[in-house]
């Protein structure tokens, strides 16, 4: 059994993905100027957000979560920022029109700066180096100066991060994301795609119903028309970061790390006995957990009772990353044995990181049909176990690239490389990610009509 938790017992667990830091007396100062550093978020949010899974836990509501696959130091704009909310806000207006039910929005944002890597060095030619991180660790550039991991880009990426929060509070309270804008949400190169003429239509119909509650006297006025609630989430990663972050609650005495709302357990660092599950077990944050195919059910039932020994619903999201090959054989498994033990859990689809390829002409990209096919199976495979297929978990973004094969721009290899601008893993664009939320629309309608589903929540 599990001892006594304090924000730093996971420096007594083996921790894997951990970056080798030249200077561990630059880290501990870094460190401890960061525990004198405001929070980011705040306790009751994150209380608000778990209240928010609970219900999707239930089946009564939907989770949508995306962003960058890794934010960048070098790519911060206020046009960034907003377009990545948009795309997120116009996914969620398409699932709640067309399925009926509310949306929980939680962004892969202001905070999202490290990434696991495969292989601890890369290798060009004749030079190794050691792999890149994400901006938060080390440079980008093939340079052994780069590549060195540096604890001041945690300060950096903590400035970045406040920033990004402050304009996304602005924009989810302040009146952009009022529904009566809905025509003006779309992008400019999604608005002359089929998914901006799906979206326009669905636009129209909104408006028409806003036009009946305004005559019924139901104005702007109405926070839940003119107003939103906005979430940050990103992998836990970096623990000497997010344990210099955490802080006890003055209102309820617990913990929280409040450098996000939410944190997760990636697929690579999610040992029963690790540090980074030894550390997220401790804060009362929600948080998630990424199940690849290699994870068994006894696995999963474990670390479920770790992180969630109260079965807490909206504390815990399981996120399904398989791969389109492998969730038929690999998810029903572990669905079933989380539904015959009784534990309440948000379930989540992931269909990025299971269908990475790379092509002729060396671009690491997604296929588009792979990852729709992943979202159908996973929605198919809850219908059929009578569970609920809580929502999707996507690398976006809101700015117009070609990093993801296919879609109804039709990307191929020879457009790939038009504009092709991620520093780690390929994104969905605005068009590719409303094609998806029609498609997981049209998922949850049939979910909704499940006799089984119905009766199981």
């Amino acid at each position: 059994m599990p001892g006594r938790w304090m924000p730093d017992s996971w420096r007594t667990k083996p921790i894997r993905q951990a970056p080798a830091y030249p200077d561990a007396a630059k880290v501990a100062a870094v460190e401890q100027k960061l525990r004198s550093f405001p929070p980011l978020v705040f306790a009751g949010e994150a209380r608000k957000l778990k209240a928010a899974l609970g219900k999707v836990a239930n089946g009564e509501a939907i989770l949508v979560q995306g962003g960058d696959c890794a934010e960048s130091f070098a790519e911060f704009h206020p046009d960034t920022i907003r377009d990545t909310f948009r795309v997120l806000l116009q996914m969620a207006v398409v699932m709640t029109f067309g399925a009926a039910l509310p949306v929980v929005k939680v962004g892969r944002i202001a905070g999202q700066f490290a990434k696991p890597r495969s292989d601890e060095v890369e290798v060009r030619g004749d030079v190794s180096l050691p792999s890149y991180r994400g901006d938060i660790v080390n440079g980008i550039d093939f340079t052994p100066e780069a590549r060195i991991p540096d604890p001041d880009r945690w300060l950096t990426a903590y400035s970045q991060s406040a920033a990004t929060l402050n304009l996304i509070r602005a924009f989810a309270q302040g009146g952009y994301a009022d529904l009566h804008r809905v025509h003006r949400w779309t992008l400019g190169f999604v608005d002359r795609s089929p998914a901006g003429d799906r979206y326009r239509a669905l636009a129209d119909r909104i408006g028409e119903c806003l036009a009946f509650m305004e005559a019924c006297g139901l104005t702007s006025e109405l926070p839940q028309i003119r107003e939103t609630d906005f979430y940050t989430s990103h992998e836990a990663l970096l623990l000497g970061f997010e344990e210099s972050m955490t802080r006890i609650d003055s209102t309820s005495g617990d913990w929280y790390d409040t450098s996000a709302h939410m944190l997760w357990i990636g697929d690579r660092t999610r040992q029963l006995d690790g540090a980074h599950v030894e550390f997220l077990r401790g804060v009362r944050n929600p948080i998630g957990l990424k199940c690849g195919p290699s994870l068994e059910a006894d696995d999963l039932l474990r670390l479920i009772d770790r992180l969630n020994p109260q079965n807490e619903a909206g504390r815990l999201t399981l996120i399904a990353r398989m791969g389109a090959d492998k969730i038929a054989n690999g998810l029903p498994p572990l669905v079933r044995a989380v539904e015959r033990e009784g534990r309440r859990v948000v379930w989540t689809s992931d269909p990025m990181h299971g269908n990475t390829v790379k092509t002729a002409s060396g671009f690491k990209t997604r296929p588009f049909d792979r990852i729709l096919s992943e979202v159908r199976q996973f929605f198919d495979i809850h219908r059929a176990e009578g569970t609920w297929a809580g929502g999707v978990h996507l690398e976006l973004t809101g700015t117009d690239v070609t990093e993801c094969l296919g879609g109804a721009q039709a990307i191929d290899d020879a457009t790939l490389q038009n504009r092709y601008h991620t520093h780690c893993d390929p994104r969905l664009n605005g068009a590719q990610a409303i094609e998806l939320a029609f498609l997981v629309a049209e998922e949850l309608k049939q979910s909704r009509t499940n006799p089984r589903l119905a009766e199981a929540v």
